[in-house]
């Protein structure tokens, strides 16, 4: 077999494993989670940011979340992790549903809204929606704390 000919039988087997690949993904996941796990937007680290936190779940996912306000507002918010694609599509999701919004308002997020905002997570995934709400209930929390005047 020439060098050509191997390397053109390679190239169809790769493209047939990657074929069964996206079939299987397309099985378990929606077009939306396959959409922002492989295309996150909002994946990055933050200099300065107003907010932030790091949380590992029990599953040993880790996630950052940083934030940067204008006013009571964020104007910006980034997500760091080392997790699946679930864990990438979780905090993409929620990066991109919290711009703007009061922190207020951010902090009543859930992981069901995250999880409805995906089309939904297979049960096994469902951590990682929580540990990207967690994370940023946390990087809310500290930013309050740290805000608050200190008795007098």
């Amino acid at each position: 077999m020439t060098e050509q000919a191997e390397t053109d039988r390679l190239d169809r087997l790769v493209a047939e494993l990657q074929r069964e690949i996206d079939e299987k993904a397309r099985a378990l996941f929606s077009a939306k989670v396959l959409e922002q796990a492989r295309n996150p937007t909002n994946l990055g680290c933050m200099e300065a940011p107003d907010a932030q936190a790091v949380i590992t779940g029990p599953c040993g996912d880790t996630m950052a979340i940083y934030l940067r306000l204008n006013g009571s507002s964020i104007q910006e918010a980034k997500f760091m992790t080392d997790g699946c694609g679930s864990s990438l599509a979780c905090g993409n999701m929620l990066t991109t549903m919290v711009q703007g919004m009061p922190l207020e308002e951010a902090d009543e997020v859930n992981p069901e809204d995250l999880t409805l905002a995906l089309d939904g997570l297979p049960e096994e995934s469902a951590h990682c929606a929580i540990l990207a709400v967690n994370t940023l209930r946390q990087a809310i929390a500290r930013y309050q704390q740290e805000s608050q005047p200190g008795p007098g």
